[in-house]
């Protein structure tokens, strides 16, 4: 079958999706993770032949980390989808409503979107979250997963499409394609069935994107998210967050990759969290200021280039400077619009860091790594948007869904 022919067949099982009610979807969904749950031997398997594979090709410890699927994160994607199935269905919403001047009534409806397609790379835990997801708010689902995690999403998509079926669902309802490129040139012209295409990956997945799709686009975007310590900062604090934030799991796209410390603070701040990064394995890069608060502790010089990258592993630039409006301006200039954090105890600096940044998640004295539909209690997510039409932060139940006007008349004509 061609990817035509499938996301053709996807969009009359999103016809079926569409209708079903909540007790439904929210049973088909606990059939789901039962069947996680059955075969999490399998699961666990394919995945160490796919972990296997990427350490045998060399591939970063940050992909590597992305790609495992031990017993814990099994659990917490059957976890995951048993949240999904316990939130509320927002379709048949009604977001709003009035009558109208001619006695007319209106409301506004949340529907399904109808088909998305959701293109991802060595995340196979997307597989699951993206059927989870579709499903509950009424949508079909077209799965194109990378290569690195090519046994994994196919043991994946192979127990969700068996809870499907044995439910009564159109098969195509969660449709997976394989990891072929000419798929993936197909699949992201497919204007005429898919509604939606949400890609979940790195640079060189949004370049090819931008080049080359005719479907609208919600990005799940990467993420060059910055903690900057105020002169206002309670300093045992922002270590505390400033650790976190890097450290607690460097591969994804909340962690902090940029370091930013007023100089007021620089000399006491900096020794003792750069020992601390140093001792957790983080390679520092920092600039002059920043190198001389941090003494003997090893650094090589940030360049530019250090400033504007998503390290995904244990790499992080530091840079001190000389006030909130420094920060801002550098939050500005390489911030990626995704997660951002102050910390400080001035109620003035906060409120402004919280306007004046401009990022899908703002935080005061908190940690970027927050930034999770789960941590936000939306369940599952497709990942973390930095656009700003349709969809912005976690892609989840209510960003998969529109609204259609309802207008209940009684007779009445346009003079």
């Amino acid at each position: 079958m061609s990817v035509e022919d499938v996301c053709r067949s996807a969009r009359r099982a999103a016809r079926v999706l569409g209708a079903l009610p909540r007790e439904r979807k929210d049973a088909i969904l606990g059939a789901i993770a039962e069947a996680l749950e059955r075969r999490a031997g399998e699961i666990v398997r394919e995945n160490e032949e796919d972990v296997r594979l990427a350490r045998a090709n060399r591939l970063p410890d940050a992909l590597i980390d992305r790609l495992l699927l031990d017993e814990d994160r099994i659990r917490d994607m059957v976890a995951a989808v048993r949240g999904v199935a316990a939130l509320a269905d927002p379709v048949g919403q009604v977001v709003d409503g009035w009558k109208l001047a001619n006695g007319v009534d209106l409301r506004r409806v949340r529907v399904p979107l109808g088909v998305v397609a959701v293109i991802y790379e060595a995340r196979p835990n997307v597989t699951v979250d993206a059927a989870a997801l579709c499903l509950k708010t009424g949508n079909a689902v077209v799965l194109r997963g990378g290569s690195a995690a090519k046994h994994s999403n196919r043991i994946l998509a192979e127990a969700v499409q068996g809870a499907v079926i044995a439910s009564g669902l159109p098969k195509e309802a969660i449709a997976f394609l394989g990891s072929d490129r000419a798929e993936l040139d197909e699949l992201v012209v497919q204007w005429q069935s898919v509604d939606l295409l949400v890609p979940r990956g790195g640079a060189e997945l949004r370049r090819y994107v931008l080049d080359h799709a005719k479907v609208p686009v919600v990005w799940a975007a990467g993420g060059n998210c910055h903690v900057y310590v105020d002169a206002a900062a309670d300093l045992e604090k922002a270590a505390r967050i400033t650790l976190n934030a890097k450290v607690q799991r460097p591969g994804v796209c909340n962690a902090a990759e940029t370091l930013l410390v007023h100089r007021d603070v620089a000399s006491a701040f900096l020794p003792d969290v750069g020992a601390e990064l140093h001792r957790k394995g983080v390679e520092l890069y920092a600039d002059k200021a920043a190198a001389q608060a941090l003494g003997d502790i090893p650094s090589k010089r940030a360049s530019r280039t250090h400033f504007e990258t998503e390290f995904l592993d244990l790499r992080m630039a530091i840079r001190v400077v000389d006030s909130l409006d420094e920060a801002l301006d550098h939050i500005a200039t390489f911030g990626t619009g995704h997660s951002e954090a102050i910390v400080t105890e001035d109620a003035t600096a906060a409120r402004r860091f919280m306007r004046e940044v401009d990022a899908a998640c703002v935080y005061v004295n908190a940690s970027t790594r927050f930034t999770d539909g789960g941590q936000f209690g939306l369940g599952a997510e497709l990942g973390i948007s930095t656009q700003k039409l349709h969809a912005r932060g976690p892609i989840a139940l209510e960003e998969l869904t529109s609204v259609k006007y309802e207008l209940w008349g009684d007779g009445q004509i346009r003079g």
